[in-house]
């Protein structure tokens, strides 16, 4: 069964990814050309030559975007369906296609939403680059603890809906992740390095195009790996591991 769930993982995911490159092409390029103009303007009022361009631009939002997205999908999409075939037989007959969305949601949050929350995304011409290896290893302890305190609720959301029913023990352990991550957003220290003349809606549509990139790929993971699951339960093969 999980070999069959690894594979509808990866299929879902690299699905999952063209759509995000999709909508982060629509979305997000156009805050990255008007970002990328900033940075020029300034790179030619400083006395020190620009810094050669490695990559063109061409590549990096057509084939790279795709590349990058897909990979990042069918590794997500691999490691969704692993945890899938972990939570199917303890879900109580919880419907596939619904737990493939609860699980996408939970997701989401953990690992797209409350990191970027706590350190959003930037476009080019923000950020220093002596303190990309600081800004780098503070994200990731964001998502890290974002992480496991989502598996700590899902935990406590299993032993608490024994005693006091799916609802509240959901309620309770909704309540102790959003105390976790909200704790450690307020521990760990901010990081504000924003050019004074940058425009201010280049940077919240970017901001905006980088969260909803990530849902695009959740949401569709989820659905797509929901539909395709259930529909191989029901056509004969093995049922719970």
């Amino acid at each position: 069964m999980v070999s069959g769930l690894l594979l509808r993982g990866l299929l879902a995911g690299i699905l999952a990814g063209l759509l995000a490159a999709g909508f982060s092409f629509l979305a997000g390029e156009p805050s990255i050309e008007r970002a990328i103009a900033f940075e020029n303007a300034i790179e030619q009022a400083a006395p020190q030559p620009p810094m050669p361009e490695i990559v063109s631009r061409s590549v990096q939002r057509g084939t790279g975007l795709l590349t990058a997205y897909s990979v990042y999908g069918a590794a997500i999409g691999g490691l969704f369906s692993l945890v899938f075939a972990l939570a199917y037989g303890r879900s109580n007959g919880l419907d596939p296609k619904a737990l493939s969305a609860l699980l996408a949601f939970a997701g989401f949050t953990a690992m797209g939403l409350v990191p970027e929350l706590k350190y959003p995304a930037n476009p080019p011409a923000i950020g220093a680059p002596e303190t990309i290896g600081a800004r780098t290893a503070l994200y990731f302890g964001m998502l890290a603890i974002s992480l496991l305190a989502m598996i700590l609720a899902a935990t406590l959301a299993l032993a608490f809906s024994a005693r006091l029913g799916s609802w509240n023990g959901a309620l309770v352990s909704a309540a102790v992740y959003v105390a976790v991550a909200g704790l450690a957003a307020l521990a760990l220290p901010p990081v504000d390095e924003v050019p004074v003349n940058f425009p201010a809606s280049v940077l919240w549509n970017f901001r905006l195009a980088s969260i909803g990139a990530r849902a695009v790929l959740w949401a569709a993971l989820g659905l797509v790996f929901g539909g395709m699951t259930q529909i191989w339960l029901r056509g004969g093969k093995p049922g719970r591991a």
